[in-house]
């Protein structure tokens, strides 16, 4: 996407935080290289949680639990005080409110505050009584997000915020099962994660516009979605029951009870796939219906579903336009997914929480000075700031407009200035993102089935 510069002005010295980064100016687009004194040095606004913001909860009383977490945890090199050891009875779908609560205790007493979000190292129970366990432990339980008969939730504060701090900026913890139909598909699943970060796959998002009037809803915002940001990804609709014979998957949404040929597609490393339907979260079988888990089997890294009857109210499914958004903006997978529902009371999030497939920052050279290239700016106004010492004065060069969605190119001045940094201008607290659609909280009063 392109740039659009404009002059500096009073509102350039405005900031959220930032992460510096260290970036290597002779070096190729997918290359490393070590910095030496010449090197120009770029700080850009942090995006994505980290395997320090991230705690792994492990049920002792199930085999399956401790080997999938103990694994995720090696391969996200979180540490051993961020892997906490619960116990509660194993092999049950949903989980009383006693044994939460003496769960949620033990998490009470060991998670400092800088712990950020959750992955549940387990595929059942996926239910705490009426709520998804996803959403318990986000939020506590709380029956304001539960719903007897087709009635709205309470709202999640989180939905297409701008926060890069969930815990700190609302104290939830958005979590996600590392789910699968056993401890091997489960660390198939982590692996994919692990292999997809920073990747900037080439794939395609397919809307999957179906026949199914109940659970089709989510199709009226397709046009939309297309509209922003189809130039940052490639984008199909598909006027079909089933996707089938794809090799490029990275999102697929549709909306159906039952999900045919989900094998015969191939999932990019990183992908996005759920379906729309009552009781796609019901783990290991849906009720009935596919379960998220056949998404999963079939190669994708995350999935959303209902684990409680929903009605087909969009706002208790994921919004495809702000998921994607966020996801190809640099955040992470539980980040983008959590944000892309406005009532996640009665679903349940599977996947690895911190796959993170198009953040990253990527260098080259050219005759104006070193390119900068990342996907994980979102839209708004940001200031460049020039020093010659790292720890400044910097001093404002020009503020930069990040128009629309996808791969931002920033050239850096040529010379003897060694130090930079990139400073976003703060929105307007109410200004909308331009990804959402309208997050009406329904579409119809019926069950979806």
């Amino acid at each position: 996407m392109s740039l659009i510069l404009a002059s500096t002005r009073a509102a350039a010295g405005r900031a959220i935080g930032i992460i510096a980064l260290a970036l290597c100016g002779a070096v190729s687009a997918q290359g490393r290289a070590a910095p030496d004194a010449a090197t120009p040095r770029l700080s850009l606004p942090s995006v994505g949680l980290r395997a320090r913001d991230v705690a792994v909860v492990i049920n002792d009383a199930d085999p399956a639990s401790v080997e999938t977490g103990r694994y995720y945890a090696a391969q996200r090199g979180i540490a051993a005080d961020r892997v906490i050891h619960v116990r509660f009875p194993a092999g049950q779908p949903v989980m009383g409110f006693g044994d939460f609560m003496r769960v949620q205790a033990v998490l009470d007493a060991k998670l400092g505050a800088d712990v950020q979000a959750l992955a549940l190292a387990w595929t059942v129970p996926f239910r705490v009584e009426c709520m998804s366990v996803t959403a318990a432990f986000a939020f506590g339980f709380d029956p304001a997000h539960c719903a007897e008969g087709c009635q709205t939730t309470k709202a999640s504060p989180y939905f297409n915020s701008a926060s890069r701090m969930p815990f700190t900026d609302h104290k939830l913890r958005p979590a996600m099962l590392l789910a699968g139909n056993d401890v091997e598909s489960a660390k198939r699943l982590i692996d994919r994660g692990v292999r997809s970060d920073e990747t900037w796959p080439e794939g395609k998002a397919y809307l999957v516009n179906t026949s199914d009037g109940a659970r089709n809803v989510r199709a009226a915002s397709y046009e939309r979605v297309r509209d922003v940001l189809g130039s940052a990804y490639p984008i199909e609709q598909v006027d079909a029951d089933a996707l089938a014979g794809k090799a490029d998957v990275m999102f697929v949404f549709t909306g159906a009870a039952v999900v045919a040929s989900i094998a015969s597609n191939h999932f990019v490393d990183g992908a996005i796939a759920d379906h729309l339907t009552s009781f796609g979260g019901v783990m290991p079988a849906g009720g009935g219906q596919t379960s998220v888990l056949e998404w999963l089997t079939a190669g994708a890294t995350g999935s959303y579903g209902a684990a409680v009857e929903p009605c087909n109210y969009r706002a208790k499914f994921p919004d495809v336009g702000v998921v994607m958004a966020h996801y190809l903006n640099g955040e992470t997978l539980v980040e983008a997914y959590w944000k892309s529902v406005l009532m996640p009371g009665q679903g349940v999030f599977v996947g690895d929480p911190l796959a993170r497939p198009f953040g990253g920052v990527r260098v080259s050279q050219s005759a104006a000075g070193p390119v900068i290239a990342t996907r994980a700016l979102a839209p708004g106004d940001y200031v460049l700031e020039a020093s010659r010492s790292s720890i400044g004065p910097f001093q404002p060069l020009r503020v930069i407009r990040m128009a629309g969605f996808g791969v931002r190119q920033l050239t850096l001045p040529a010379g003897d200035t060694r130090y930079f940094r990139l400073r976003s201008v703060p929105r307007p607290a109410k200004e909308p993102s331009p990804a959402a659609s309208d997050p009406a909280p329904h579409s119809s009063s019926a069950a979806s089935g």
